[in-house]
């Protein structure tokens, strides 16, 4: 630990409590706040307590700084879910779609047309 202390306070960081104050996310700004704290001396443990997150995510945070640099605490993106349609079949439901909107013979396009479609014209 008193490694990784003299790494953070070592390196060119630009001043962390301003990161902290300036930050808009929250998320971020936890993060920020965590490696304040540890820059000042207080133990992994400790920040954890503090902050009210487990100890592993601030040694996850900690370590992502270490080795990558304030870039280690933006936020990844989620994949999320995988589509269940391949691509062709989006693009025959963007061409119903489509359709079904310039269509002159009815209203508005609900979503029980939609799974209608797919579950008898695609699958």
């Amino acid at each position: 630990m008193i490694i990784s202390f003299l790494i953070i306070q070592n390196t060119n960081n630009p001043n962390i409590a301003a990161l902290v104050k300036s930050e808009k996310s929250a998320r971020k700004r936890m993060r920020y706040l965590a490696l304040l704290h540890f820059s000042e001396g207080h133990s992994r443990t400790a920040i954890a307590s503090m902050l009210k997150v487990s100890r592993t995510s601030v040694n996850r945070l900690i370590t992502a700084y270490l080795t990558q640099g304030l870039s280690g605490l933006d936020d990844t993106p989620n994949p999320g879910r995988p589509a269940t349609l391949s691509s062709v079949q989006q693009a025959k439901l963007k061409m119903f779609i489509q359709h079904q909107s310039l269509s002159e013979k009815g209203g508005r396009l609900m979503a029980k047309d939609v799974s209608h479609f797919i579950l008898i014209a695609i699958k």
